[in-house]
C-alpha cells in the first residue's frame, strides 16, 4: 500500500482530532491514583472524548474471523487501552483491575473527530515507582523525543528505530520488534510501518505531508511478546518483567516536524 500524502487541510483536521486526544489525557491525569479502577478511567475518558463531538476510535475496532466467517478475536470493547506493569499494550480495561502504589500504566487513545484519527500513548507513574521502574519510565519517554529528532524531510524511516534502539539497548533495556507505529489518517495501522530498531539510512525516505506515529514500548527484560488466549489482545511481556510506552502522532513539515497529539 503506498504512502499517503497529506494537504495541508487534512493535517489541520488531524491537529483537531490530536488535540482532543491531549486533553484526554488531562482530563485522566488527576485519576491515576491507587484505588482507582481501569473501568472507571475508561468511562472518563469515553465521556470526555464524546463531550467534544468525537468518537472513541478503538471501541468495536478490531474482530477478527477465522475462514468459517466464526469470530476468532472480538472487537476491542473499551475505549482506552490499558498497560499494567507487564502488560506491553492492548490490554483491557475491567472493574476488577485497581491501581496500586507503584504501578506503570499506559494509557492509549484513540479519537476520531469529523472522520480523521488522534492517536497517542502515555504511561504514568501511579503514586512512587522504585528506581528500576523510573528509569523504565525515563529512558522510555527519552526514546520518543530521540525519534521525533529523526523525523525529518530527507531521513529516512529506518533512522528512527536506529537511534531509538541504540539508545534503549545502551540503558540496558529491550526493545519490542513485534509492533511499531503507523501512518495516522482516516484509518490507523496503515503504510509506513515505523519500527523502533532497525538500521540508518534503510526504510522509505521521510517526506513533507507524511503523519505518522512513533511509539517506542521499552522492556526490562526480553524483548519477545505474548498475546493472551483469553482476550486475544492484551500482549505482555514473556518473561513477566515490566514495559512502558510513549506515543505521539506527527506531521513532517517541509523544515522539520509538528507533534499533533498534544496541548
Amino acid at each position: 500500500m503506498a504512502i499517503m500524502i497529506k494537504t495541508p487541510e487534512q493535517i489541520a483536521k488531524l491537529r483537531e482530532a490530536g488535540r482532543i486526544v491531549a486533553e484526554t489525557y488531562e482530563e485522566l491525569r488527576p485519576h491515576v491514583q491507587p484505588g482507582v479502577t481501569t473501568a472507571e478511567l475508561d468511562r472518563i475518558a469515553e465521556a470526555f472524548i464524546r463531550s467534544k463531538g468525537a468518537l472513541p476510535m478503538y471501541k468495536g475496532y478490531g474482530a477478527v474471523r477465522d475462514r468459517a466467517g466464526r469470530l476468532a478475536r472480538p472487537p476491542f470493547p473499551a475505549t482506552i487501552c490499558v498497560a499494567i506493569n507487564d502488560v506491553i499494550c492492548h490490554g483491557i480495561p475491567s472493574a476488577r483491575q485497581t491501581l496500586k502504589e507503584g504501578d506503570l500504566v499506559g494509557i492509549d487513545i484513540g479519537a476520531r473527530y469529523r472522520g480523521w484519527i488522534g492517536d497517542s500513548c502515555v504511561t504514568f507513574a501511579v503514586g512512587t515507582l522504585d528506581a528500576a521502574s523510573q528509569k523504565l519510565l525515563d529512558v522510555t519517554r527519552r526514546c520518543l523525543e530521540i525519534g521525533i529528532e529523526q523525523a525529518r524531510p530527507g531521513k529516512h524511516i529506518g533512522d528512527i528505530g536506529a537511534a531509538i534502539q541504540t539508545y534503549a539497548e545502551g540503558e540496558g533495556f529491550s526493545v519490542v520488534r513485534d509492533l511499531g507505529g503507523h501512518d495516522v489518517g482516516r484509518e490507523l495501522w496503515e503504510e509506513p510501518f515505523v519500527p523502533h530498531y532497525g538500521v540508518k539510512g534503510t526504510g522509505p525516505l521521510i517526506k513533507p505531508g507524511m503523519v505518522f506515529t512513533i511509539e517506542p514500548m521499552i522492556n526490562a527484560g526480553a524483548k519477545e511478546t505474548k498475546t493472551s488466549r483469553e482476550d486475544g489482545w492484551t500482549i505482555s511481556t514473556v518473561d513477566g518483567k515490566r514495559s512502558a510506552k510513549f506515543e505521539n502522532s506527527l506531521a513532517i513539515t517541509d523544515d522539520g516536524v509538528e507533534i499533533l497529539t498534544t496541548l
